[in-house]
């Protein structure tokens, strides 16, 4: 005996198919609607600004527009918009418009006016335009919410035009929309903002506020390009002393500044932050950094990005202890508030440098990894622990370096204490180890590298003439080399988040 089966029951695929006929039903009555209203200055906006966006030009424009305006945030804002733009173009082109073949709405409720004088021939769903704005403004709001409060109604605009010139139904928009954002947080994913890497809570240090910027000294690097920021700094802080100076002249003014000031201040790039450091650790004064370099590691870590970070820090006395390292060599040594390293970058350092002049400092430091890698080298010599090792590169980070995704590397906490070790071991193959190694980041064992994170390390038997470079400046070294931090032993300006 059979059972009964319900003849009048909707299958599976009619249930879909009455669901979609639904939708598009609705999408044709809200089609129609918008093409009856009336919106007041809208013909003559709308249909120029849907096609400024054809193939991202608006956006590649907008992009250049706040990356001109020379702060990190708004470059790396524009950055992640265009990424996040570049990856949704790709989904909805790729699989969006051949998955789902939906015919364009007919134009005839639409008026003339408004209709587009080239019509475009790809499928409806979903809708490129409006994927490209949300994504493009979703990124940039991710990293700048400022800059993605200002770029926001545009995307909104664009998006919102594809009805109105006819082009797309609305559900096409807001699905488009929905992928458009979604690869923005794709992209966030993979790398990282900065707002998601929160340095942990540190203890205030007893550091004195300065009305009106009294009491600081900065010494400026005038050959790092840091006009605009030292100007702005100027503004904010009027009662500080500021000294501009060539490269030369830097550390000597540094050393002149220290004997007056209250707190010292320096912007420049790590090289010359590194200067101020040691001159300030040796003096027992405050630190105040403006980056103004082409690499501003210690300032980007530390939250200073530029005057508007550093500014409001100085005037309420907000800072923190850091931990400095230093390398010992018999009679020489140093600190280093970033890195220190052997082997081939050292090498790469000082080929760069000896190019830069010349053709810039990125097409330098291009031919000068080509030169120091070409092969025909040897990997340095050294005995650690009393155990022989050959190595291509030993780097040695001033704390822990982490990375999340694709991003590259930096510090949480500028005061853990440890040195982050990182090291490529000898091979036939320098290139190919260091790349591999780089691509691997925090793994801490492979045949190719490995990463430590010690207080200390001593290394043995260099060989006279054996390059360390350490935040940038290379000396020669030779016997033997110690590595040491020395714990919070300054005292940093510094935005505080969560600071107890």
């Amino acid at each position: 005996m059979t059972p009964d089966v319900d003849l009048t029951a909707p299958k599976p695929g009619r249930r879909l198919s009455a669901l979609r006929d639904s939708v598009l039903a609705l999408d044709c009555r809200l089609f129609e609607v918008a093409a009856a209203l009336h919106w007041p200055g809208a013909e003559r906006v709308l249909p120029r600004l849907s096609r400024s966006a054809n193939h991202g030009v608006l956006w590649f424009a907008v992009a250049g527009a706040v990356a001109a305006t020379r702060t990190p945030r708004a470059r790396r804002a524009a950055a992640r918009g265009l990424v996040s733009l570049a990856l949704a173009s790709l989904t909805v082109n790729t699989l969006g418009k051949r998955t789902v073949r939906r015919p364009r709405p007919l134009l005839d409720a639409v008026p003339v006016v408004r209709q587009l004088k080239r019509q475009p021939i790809t499928t409806s769903f979903p809708s490129g335009h409006a994927a490209s704005a949300a994504a493009f403004a979703t990124g940039v709001a991710l990293e700048s919410p400022a800059w993605g409060a200002a770029v926001g109604p545009v995307a909104a605009s664009v998006a919102l035009s594809r009805v109105y010139t006819g082009v797309h139904f609305p559900s096409d928009v807001l699905a488009g929309a929905a992928l458009g954002a979604g690869a923005a947080f794709a992209v966030r994913a993979l790398v990282p903002t900065r707002a998601q890497l929160t340095p942990p809570a540190r203890p205030r240090a007893d550091a004195p506020a300065l009305p009106e910027g009294a009491g600081l000294v900065l010494v400026a690097n005038t050959a790092a390009g840091s006009a605009e920021r030292v100007r702005a700094l100027r503004d904010a802080l009027p009662r500080a002393e500021i000294v501009e100076c060539e490269a030369a002249d830097v550390r000597t003014e540094l050393e002149k500044a220290v004997t007056r000031a209250v707190v010292l201040g320096v912007c420049g790039g790590d090289g010359t932050v590194n200067a101020a450091a040691g001159i300030a650790l040796r003096h027992g004064v405050p630190l105040a950094v403006l980056p103004g370099g082409t690499l501003n590691h210690f300032a980007y870590d530390l939250g200073v990005e530029d005057a508007r970070d550093l500014a409001p820090a100085l005037l309420r006395g907000d800072a923190v202890r850091v931990d400095v390292a230093r390398f010992t060599c018999g009679d020489k040594r140093g600190v280093f508030v970033n890195t220190c390293s052997l082997g081939v970058y050292p090498e790469l350092v000082q080929e760069r440098d000896r190019w830069s002049r010349r053709i810039g400092s990125w097409p330098a430091g291009m031919l000068a990894a080509w030169r120091v890698l070409r092969g025909g080298r040897h990997p340095l010599e050294v005995e650690v622990k009393g155990r022989h090792r050959p190595l291509w590169l030993l780097f040695a980070g001033n704390g822990t370096y982490h990375r999340m995704g694709l991003a590259p590397g930096r510090r949480l906490d500028m005061a853990d204490g440890q040195l982050d070790v990182r090291v490529v071991h000898g091979g036939s193959k320098p290139a190919a180890r260091l790349l591999a190694a780089a691509l691997a980041g925090p793994l801490t064992r492979s045949p190719a590298h490995a990463a430590v994170q010690v207080g200390r390390l001593r290394l043995d038997g260099l060989a006279p003439g054996t390059l360390l470079a350490y935040d940038g400046e290379v000396t020669e070294v030779e016997g033997s080399v110690t590595l040491e931090k020395l714990p919070e032993a300054l005292v940093v300006y510094r935005p505080l988040h969560g600071a107890r």
